[in-house]
């Protein structure tokens, strides 16, 4: 049972089987479904990539690896009623349209039934800034890493890694033995200790910026316990002050890279989102980086604190004119 046909059934059944069996075996569940683990776990992969239009964090399906079995930590909405927003409507015709167009679809007829069902639901409405398949360039773009992660877990290696510190917005090099990967929120993480840190840390895969394989066995301490991500990747600080944020399109990445919630969809393309930060420093380099394509709504002290900023480099660079025409 591994032709097309066949498969698309058997991943439709997978999320709610795997939701009423939580850490179940990976050859067990594909004694269930009359598959190899081999084609159980390629369908576990492509899982990885689904769930709903949007395809940014909080879109796609969640999945944790702990040995050989495996867990649904987010359903992608499929517990509640579908509900398209312009946008949603948007990028799923596209992603329709594109599968009716492939060469072998077993039932084409039943895509173009869809696309014409959404098609008289979504009107005549024209959204603008869809994102569509974000989700699939990053896992283009960390395959390679994510082979290579895989490979050392196998092998049980420890690895030197240089990564990319968001949050601090520095570049840090760090030797680490590897646990187990993750992905959450349609985002791929490699949870491991941290020798640097002396503690267990998730390292986004699209910010390793080097990763190199060492001779020596990875060796985490019995202290070293998987993060409990039944809350996600990072939950919900209240102590963190909050800012409201409006993305111009080129900006709406920012959504997807950091921990945001979405509010609403703007005129123009443009996105309104809510984010949590701890350090305002970061916020305000965060904002000037994105060269007029972030604004601040919210709070009044960064978006203040965002101009004075702005103003002082624009003086500098003036500064720097009048010198070198002097």
């Amino acid at each position: 049972m591994s032709g097309s046909g066949d498969r698309l059934p058997r991943l439709l059944a997978l999320v709610p089987y795997l939701l009423a069996r939580p850490g179940i075996r990976i050859d067990e569940a594909a004694r269930d479904f009359d598959v190899t683990p081999r084609q159980l776990r390629k369908d576990l992969e492509l899982l990885w990539m689904c769930g709903l239009p949007g395809y940014g964090p909080g879109d796609l399906i969640d999945l944790s690896f702990d040995g050989d079995t495996v867990s649904v930590t987010y359903d992608a909405g499929m517990r509640r009623p579908l509900r398209l927003t312009g946008a949603e409507a948007s990028a799923l015709l596209i992603a329709l349209r594109a599968l009716a167009e492939t060469p072998g679809v077993v039932d084409a007829d039943s895509v173009h039934r869809a696309i014409a069902k959404i098609e008289a639901a979504s009107g005549d409405a024209r959204p603008s800034g869809v994102v569509v398949g974000s989700g699939i360039r990053e896992a283009a773009t960390t395959a390679a890493t994510r082979e290579t992660l895989r490979q050392a877990l196998q092998r049980g290696r420890a690895l030197w890694l240089r990564y990319y510190s968001a949050s601090k917005d520095t570049i840090t090099e760090r030797t680490v033995d590897p646990m187990r990967l993750l992905i959450v929120q349609g985002i791929s993480y490699l949870e491991a200790w941290c020798r640097k840190a002396e503690s267990v840390r998730l390292f986004r895969l699209d910010r390793i910026d080097e990763l190199t394989v060492l001779e020596e066995q990875a060796s985490p301490p019995d202290a070293a316990t998987p993060k409990d991500l039944s809350e996600g990747v990072f939950p919900q600080r209240p102590e963190y002050p909050e800012a409201e944020l409006v993305l111009e399109p080129d900006a709406r990445w920012v959504a997807e890279y950091y921990q945001c919630e979405e509010l609403a969809e703007l005129d123009g393309g443009r996105l309104r989102v809510r984010m949590r930060y701890a350090d305002e420093s970061w916020l305000v380099r965060l904002v000037l980086r994105q060269r007029g394509e972030v604004k601040v709504e919210r709070p009044a002290s960064v978006a203040e604190a965002v101009r004075l900023r702005a103003a002082e480099a624009l003086a500098r660079a003036r500064h720097l004119d009048a010198t070198s025409a002097d």
